[in-house]
């Protein structure tokens, strides 16, 4: 994948608006990118599309009350261990978690009330494999057609079920953002912010959400966007 730099994802004049489906998907897939971002003196906006209640189905103890208390408040640390929380402007949707398919007019609709052709929207690949993220893609790209917004996404679930040269993922569109040592432990740190999706839940054993192979994948010293997206209208890969 040929690398790209700052300014080619998002100019000095542009602005940065990242929509993320669940509390961590921002830190997940674009935290090096904010760094960058903050450093070159960008402002950030980050649209938190779910509060991410329903990753612990059927437990105790991270039951969807505790998770949209925590999850936020997850977001929030990360940010803050970026050194990005005072450059930072957080909107929550609280649109329900798992069912984003049934509610994409009301995110593309929030989306249009500010967007304009100076906006760079960073979100989730239509074709990523989870529901909530594709939706999220899929409402995004709506809105940046209507406003003449650019669209860049980013796959995460796609390091899941992808295999090298896989005909399903755009890798013509693909390019790496590389992220220095200093980035990456920094990016490191604030996944460990997310500690609802590292931990076991008590209640269930069930394994951590952000499983070390995972977390692998994840980490690797460069970030992977998808640019120029086709239309909304044209077909998309699924996994």
């Amino acid at each position: 994948m040929p690398l790209t730099s700052l300014e080619a994802l998002v100019a000095p004049h542009q602005h940065a608006v990242i929509v993320a489906p669940h509390p961590d998907d921002e830190t997940l897939g674009f935290a090096g990118l904010m760094l960058q971002l903050a450093d070159a003196g960008h402002a950030l906006q980050i649209v938190a599309v779910t509060d991410g209640t329903a990753s612990h189905a059927g437990s105790a103890h991270f039951t969807p009350e505790h998770l949209a208390r925590q999850r936020p408040l997850e977001s929030l640390e990360a940010l803050s261990r970026l050194g990005c929380q005072q450059q930072t402007t957080m909107t929550r949707l609280t649109l329900p978690d798992t069912r984003v398919a049934e509610h994409e007019s009301t995110l593309c609709d929030h989306l249009l009330g500010y967007l304009t052709p100076a906006h760079v929207v960073l979100t989730t690949w239509r074709g990523d494999g989870h529901p909530d993220h594709e939706a999220t893609g899929r409402a995004c790209m709506r809105a940046c057609e209507l406003t003449g917004a650019r669209l860049i996404e980013v796959p995460i679930w796609t390091w899941h079920w992808a295999e090298p040269g896989d005909t399903r993922v755009p890798w013509h569109r693909a390019r790496r953002l590389r992220l220095d040592d200093d980035m990456l432990a920094d990016k490191r740190a604030a996944i460990q912010a997310h500690q609802s999706q590292l931990s076991i839940d008590p209640a269930t054993g069930q394994a951590p959400i952000l499983s070390d192979h995972v977390l692998a994948r994840l980490t690797r010293p460069h970030e992977v966007f998808f640019i120029d997206a086709p239309s909304a209208s044209a077909g998309r890969a699924h996994p």
